[in-house]
């Protein structure tokens, strides 16, 4: 229940920042290179929940991973 609950929170938290950029069109105060090394330790942990088959870690980085890919989307658009 602890990787639940921490999984859940922290995907949480991305939410308001998607939010805000996908109704504001405005993303350049968000870091192009953070996105891209975000976007890759995501990837990296999806890559380690399935090793360990851990099905929290897998969707919580797979729901997050897809969060950030659509900031980079917007960022490259808009930014």
């Amino acid at each position: 229940m602890l990787g639940v609950g921490a999984a859940a929170l922290t995907t949480a938290a991305f939410l308001p920042q998607v939010i805000k950029a996908h109704q504001s069109k405005r993303t350049e105060d968000l870091s192009l290179l953070m996105l891209v090394l975000f976007a890759a330790g995501l990837l990296l942990w999806i890559c380690y929940g399935l090793m360990i088959s851990s099905l929290p870690v897998i969707v919580a980085n797979v729901i997050t991973v897809s969060l950030t890919l659509y900031l980079l989307y917007l960022k490259l658009k808009h930014g």
